[in-house]
């Protein structure tokens, strides 16, 4: 089905949603070209804001255009949302429970060229920490716009991390995705791999090699990674077993320790995490990226091979 990166899946919806809720208004931090946000701005001026490089004032704006009646989506770089912004994110809109969907691209190391400092790993951890915020991570075009949609129809905070990159697109249009559950894309009896975003396809494509040597693996896209789907995961811990886990994000607080804290509480079981190893990144490709911090689907196939 080609290939797609979920912020221009974000793009595109942004437009047919304004069209759908004319109390939508989208915010950004001068990154509306990266952002993909450019086409709401153009299709709707009279509800753009471009806050400029301010990310704390743009949160803050948003929550209390939210909470006048509003529905807001405020984009920027992961970095500079979860990271530059968490307080204001914390404080007014997580604590007030403002309807803003903080839709932020470019996270993790597919960044690529922009290096270490736009390379975010800790927002999918900072961002779970935050009492009643969801916290979604589309793994493809598709999975994207659906996920947005479903954002868009529920009254409180959301935050929606989207990539850089294109991407395989997997899921075929109108598919099944419903917040909070995950989907089990592919069945298996021996091990079980827990993907998120972008490794989701690289999950699919260590099932397959896996398969030729005799291990059959249950492939699972966790998009949501609050309120995570508990029941699947201890499916997946009492009839395999083990769990890996794979996530263009430190391996310390997002994905890995969601599922393992959930395996801790009803089924342990051995696991084993593929993510960022608690380092920064730098400055390349993002292929090269992903083969050097150890995120590819050959990371994924030792993973599932060691447990």
């Amino acid at each position: 089905m080609g290939n797609m990166a979920t912020r221009q899946a974000y793009g595109k919806t942004l437009v047919e949603l304004g069209a759908e809720y004319e109390n939508l208004v989208v915010m950004d931090a001068d990154l509306s070209k990266s952002t993909m946000t450019y086409d709401f701005g153009q299709a709707f001026p009279e509800r753009f804001f471009n806050m400029g490089i301010a990310e704390q004032n743009m949160y803050a704006a948003a929550a209390g255009l939210a909470i006048s009646g509003k529905i807001v989506c405020a984009s920027t770089f992961a970095m500079f949302a979860a990271g530059r912004a968490f307080e204001i994110i914390r404080n007014s809109i997580g604590y007030t429970g403002a309807n803003v969907k903080i839709c932020a691209t470019h996270a993790g190391i597919t960044v690529g060229e922009d290096g270490a400092s736009h390379q975010t790993f800790e927002d999918i951890a900072l961002m779970r920490t935050i009492p009643g915020m969801t916290v979604l991570n589309p793994s493809d075009g598709v999975s994207a716009k659906i996920l947005l949609e479903k954002a868009m129809a529920f009254n409180g905070p959301a935050y929606v991390r989207l990539g850089r990159a294109a991407v395989p697109v997997f899921y075929e249009e109108g598919a099944k995705i419903e917040i909070g559950k995950a989907n089990c894309l592919r069945d298996g009896k021996d091990v079980t791999v827990i993907a998120t975003g972008i490794m989701v396809s690289k999950a699919l494509a260590a099932a397959e090699k896996l398969a030729e040597k005799g291990i059959d693996v249950r492939v699972i896209d966790m998009h949501t990674i609050k309120p995570v789907d508990k029941d699947i995961i201890i499916k997946a811990a009492k009839e395999t077993k083990g769990i890996v886990t794979a996530e263009e994000h430190s391996v310390i607080g997002g994905l890995g320790s969601a599922v393992a804290e959930v395996a801790a509480l009803n089924c342990p079981v051995k696991m084993a995490f593929v993510g960022q190893s608690d380092v920064f990144g730098e400055s390349g490709k993002p292929d090269e990226l992903l083969v050097k911090y150890g995120m590819t689907e050959e990371d994924i196939i030792k993973a599932a091979e060691g447990l």
